[in-house]
């Protein structure tokens, strides 16, 4: 398949026009005239993930976090972001970025399902997609009430993670969730005002994991990595049920810190 024909279906699954307007989302390197007949998939194109990518002899490499996201004033070998650009572009491999219209329009959906989430809707609406509201992760009932203790092992199973951070009294039973992978602390209130008692995010401090718990909403932070490397999974069996001929590779599970 040639490279636009798959950006067109990555298209179809969350469009470039629901990214916020800060973002860097789309065909980042590259030719869209380039065929492509095997795809790498991972969330961060780090220098590991570029060089497993192009050791692959992968054609396209796809990611959630864009690799450029400023303005570049000079591509060297010296620079550790020039050293990746140089890379993918002397291998002749494209780079494509799915961002925060994956968010919008992907990740919380996705998030909410794998949490069994019943009766939910979107946590903070950003705009419409044929008709229906989308925007920034879910909110709905859990399967069952279960104390905060029993809901922080849930969430570590369901995604695979090897601890999560938890605000809030273990004893306490919670029903309605609220879940946002990635950096979620700017959505609290949302999580609040649609009642949930138990918020499941990344990236969460001391001050505002206190004032959640202030406020009645207990806060599981499963780390910014821990919630959104589904997307890989994802998005392997999307492209592998559209792009007949087209070979799949994924990073493995690769969180970008050990604790002690």
């Amino acid at each position: 398949m040639v490279c636009e024909e798959i950006m067109q279906i990555l298209e179809e699954q969350s469009p470039a026009a629901l990214a916020c307007d800060w973002d860097n989302v789309g065909l980042l390197i590259g030719s869209p005239e380039k065929e492509v007949n095997k795809i790498y998939v991972a969330v961060d194109a780090t220098e590991e993930v570029v060089e497993e990518a192009v050791n692959s002899g992968a054609d396209l490499l796809l990611t959630h976090h864009p690799m450029i996201f400023k303005g570049v004033k000079q591509i060297t070998s010296g620079d550790f972001l020039g050293k990746r650009i140089i890379k993918l572009i002397q291998s002749d491999t494209v780079y494509f970025a799915m961002h925060t219209n994956f968010d919008v329009r992907g990740m919380g959906e996705l998030a909410g399902a794998i949490m069994g989430l019943k009766d939910d809707s979107v946590l903070s609406v950003s705009g419409e997609y044929n008709g229906a509201p989308v925007g920034m992760g879910r909110v709905g009932n859990l399967l069952a009430p279960m104390d905060l203790e029993h809901c922080a092992e849930f969430v570590r199973e369901a995604f695979s993670l090897k601890q999560v951070k938890v605000f809030g009294d273990t004893k306490r039973l919670v029903m309605r969730a609220a879940i946002c992978p990635g950096s979620g602390k700017s959505f609290i209130q949302n999580a609040i005002e649609a009642g949930a008692g138990v918020y499941i995010t990344g990236d969460i401090d001391h001050h505002d994991g206190l004032d959640a718990v202030e406020q009645g909403l207990c806060i599981i932070d499963a780390g910014h990595y821990g919630l959104e490397h589904i997307f890989v999974s994802y998005m392997k069996n999307y492209l592998t049920k559209r792009c007949e001929g087209v070979e799949i590779l994924t990073q493995d599970l690769a969180f970008p810190f050990w604790v002690l």
